[in-house]
Formats: structure tokens, sequence, C-alpha cells
């Protein structure tokens, strides 16, 4: 069995690819362990564990963030607008006012759509200028 080492950029950890597969630690063959498996994680990889978590964490908030909003911010605008806009303050027909209360809403999703791209799209940039850092 074929067993060569590679730097993963962390200077304490190290990969090794046994039968073109990439695993953390060690060479198969006695005499050949560079620490990892057996020993446990090292203090670089238990660094980039921490931070993929917490990447993953904050990607799930955002994500959950953004759906209540796509949820909420359409149906109470809708119903809002509707209500107490185009049929009381500005006399519309019911009918009319679905019309331009239904415009109000898919506008109100276009919004947050746009905001969930630019959050995502910040959050990914900083995500990755973190990782040129280390």
């Amino acid at each position: 069995m074929r067993c060569s080492l590679q730097s993963s950029g962390i200077p304490e950890f190290r990969w090794a690819t046994v039968a073109g597969r990439l695993w953390p630690g060690a060479c198969p063959r006695a005499g050949r362990r560079q620490g990892g498996l057996g020993d446990g994680p090292s203090m670089g990889h238990r660094r980039l564990m921490k931070r993929n978590e917490n990447s993953l964490a904050a990607t799930l908030k955002t994500l959950l963030f953004f759906t209540a909003l796509m949820i909420t911010v359409p149906i109470g605008l809708y119903f809002t607008t509707k209500a107490y806009i185009f049929e009381g303050a500005l006399g519309m027909s019911n009918r009319d006012s679905y019309f331009y209360a239904a415009i109000v809403a898919v506008v109100a999703v276009h919004v947050v759509l746009a905001l969930f791209v630019y959050v995502a799209w910040n959050e990914g940039s900083r995500q990755w200028r973190e990782g040129k850092q280390d």
C-alpha cells in the first residue's frame, strides 16, 4: 500500500494519502506516524474544526432569519397595506386594494431576497478573508 504525506497548510497537521484518499494523521506502515489519528487532532486541526463549526452556525442562523423574514414580511405587508393604506387611507375598492397589496408583497419578496444575497455574499467573502489571513 502506497503512502505519501502532504502538508495541509497548517504546520502541526499533515494529511496522508492512502490508496488515493486523504486521511488525517498517519501512514498505515509502522514507523511512519506523523501525529493525528492516534494522538488526537493537533492544535491547528482543532482551530480549523472550531472555525468551520462557527461558520456553519452563523450560516444556519442567517438562513433561518431570512426564512422567517420571507414568510412574515410579504404576508404582513399584504394584509396591512390592503386594510389600512389602500382601503382605509386611500379609500380604494376591495378589488383594487387586492391588486395593489399584491404588488407591495411581491416587491417585499424581492427586497428580502436581495438582502439575503447581499448578506450571504459578504459573509462568504468575510470567511474567505479570515481563511487567507491564517
